[in-house]
């Protein structure tokens, strides 16, 4: 299993409950678990979907806060994962380099460096499960701005933020309209000179409350396990309406944002130059700010939002394409992620080299032609875990099913090789766009469908027979295929 992340905890944790007698281990290229929520240090650093669909559904969320903060998020992976018996299982600094199939011994080697002394070595296993997410955690995007490195102060991504970073009284510029952006405004506004956010096109931003007060009183009174199932039930729902209004009615939900962001902004704000997005709703990803937390520091005064291009840095700050100067004393550049497959891993299944555009992704977890290989990816549209939770609980009843009929090799094929394709992740962000043209494809049908709807994955990958006539299985002494 690689990557020791929320993914990766809690798919290890199915794979305890359900086959205890499977033995595995967790390779971790960092020194320490968690993931994206130990990884990210820049301020206040939180979740933008609710812990009680975010969380894990077997172990209830037990803070008051809904929208959570890195620190308390972090708390309950770990807490998941040594209640659970699998930080034994963990292997830190092992880096996976790549991995190459053998039908005939049916097992994967895959090539591990180790990033604190640069010794390589090799793990074998009959099954390889990616639970690393779907960026690089060693590098995030920025742009090209041409006269950069004229800039006399410093220039931050979120990613790699510094520890000793000193804003306080400062003027900072954030580059950036994203759920970073959002989050880092806020925060650094309540210390720093003042904060401003450079966005070349708006975002859609909506005010959410930080403590859910109904979860909280289904829990009070109803009991920690049923209470927390309720929200959950309750919060799944909530974000389906939300999503479905917004693609039935975006005209209808563009008018509902804006109403929102009107009453949350000063009189006479210029709503529609810097809060009204050129595409519909969930074109791209609603941002959440807490409590309304960005609005509340721009009515302040402490944060302001600038619509613009940038023409260039300067010394002192940035010079905008509308003649307008901002000046700076440090600049954040929140422009992005480096979306990458399957953590850069090179993939070969005998000796051949596996291109993930030349794949297709047969239920969301595994690739087209490569066999006992199986990934996790959450939703886009909703709270990452809620799929990839169901996504292990069928990976598991597949292993079961395997072992029940003595198989051990399964293969996804298409049968129709002509069928027509699409892009794995249909959605119009920036960084899945950059990225789009090296990540799997899907089909037109099922199985080959990437469902981002949980209630459709429930039946696909819940109820769902494992056994798929596109689900080709072996076993290890033959390669003649077995019926299912």
């Amino acid at each position: 299993m690689v990557g020791a992340g929320i993914s990766g905890i809690g798919a290890a944790r199915y794979l305890t409950t359900e086959l205890p007698a499977k033995s595995f281990a967790i390779v971790e290229a960092r020194e320490a678990s968690g993931g994206t929520w130990d990884l990210f240090r820049y301020p206040g650093i939180r979740s933008d979907s609710d812990l009680h669909t975010f969380g894990y559904e077997f172990k209830p969320w037990r803070d008051e806060q809904s929208i959570a903060d890195a620190p308390r998020i972090l708390d309950y992976v770990r807490q998941t994962a040594t209640e659970n018996g699998l930080d034994a299982h963990i292997r830190y600094r092992h880096k996976v380099i790549g991995a190459s199939w053998s039908t005939a011994e049916a097992r994967w080697t895959v090539g591990i460096e180790r990033v604190d002394t640069g010794e390589r070595t090799t793990l074998t296993c009959g099954w390889l499960f990616c639970a690393g997410g779907y960026y690089r955690y060693d590098e995030g995007f920025t742009p090209q701005f041409e006269g950069i490195e004229d800039f006399r102060g410093p220039v931050v991504h979120p990613q790699h933020w510094p520890e000793d970073l000193d804003y306080a009284g400062k003027r900072v510029v954030v580059i950036g309209s994203g759920a970073t952006a959002v989050t880092v405004v806020p925060a650094m506004a309540e210390t720093a000179g003042h904060v401003t956010m450079l966005q070349r096109t708006p975002t859609y931003v909506m005010p959410i409350p930080r403590v859910d007060a109904v979860a909280n009183a289904m829990k009070k009174y109803l009991g920690e396990r049923r209470g927390y199932a309720l929200a959950r039930r309750k919060n799944i729902a909530q974000q389906r309406v939300v999503w479905s209004f917004c693609r039935k009615y975006p005209k209808a939900a563009r008018r509902l944002i804006r109403w929102v962001n009107t009453r949350q902004l000063p009189d006479g704000y210029p709503v529609d130059k810097h809060f009204n997005p050129p595409y519909d709703p969930w074109d791209q990803r609603l941002c959440a700010v807490p409590d309304g937390d960005l609005f509340r520091a721009i009515r302040k005064g402490r944060a302001s939002v600038v619509t613009d291009r940038i023409a260039r840095f300067t010394e002192q700050g940035i010079s905008l394409e509308s003649g307008q100067e901002l000046a700076a004393d440090v600049v954040v550049t929140a422009t992005g992620l480096n979306v990458q497959a399957f953590g850069g891993m090179r993939l070969t299944v005998d000796g051949s080299e596996i291109e993930p555009a030349d794949t297709l992704a047969y239920k969301g977890m595994m690739l087209s032609g490569v066999p006992n290989f199986a990934y996790a990816i959450g939703y886009t549209n909703s709270s990452w875990t809620l799929k990839i939770g169901l996504l292990c609980e069928h990976f598991c009843r597949l292993l079961a099913h395997m072992d029940h009929h003595a198989h051990t090799v399964c293969r996804p094929e298409p049968s129709d090789p002509g069928m027509p394709t699409r892009p794995f992740l249909d959605f119009g962000a920036g960084y899945i766009r950059r990225a789009v043209d090296g990540l799997p494809r899907q089909g037109d049908r099922m199985p080959w469908l990437t469902s981002m709807d949980y209630r459709d994955d429930v039946k696909l990958l819940r109820s769902g027979r494992v056994a798929d006539p596109e689900l080709r299985f072996t076993r290890a002494a033959a390669t003649a295929e077995v019926p299912a």
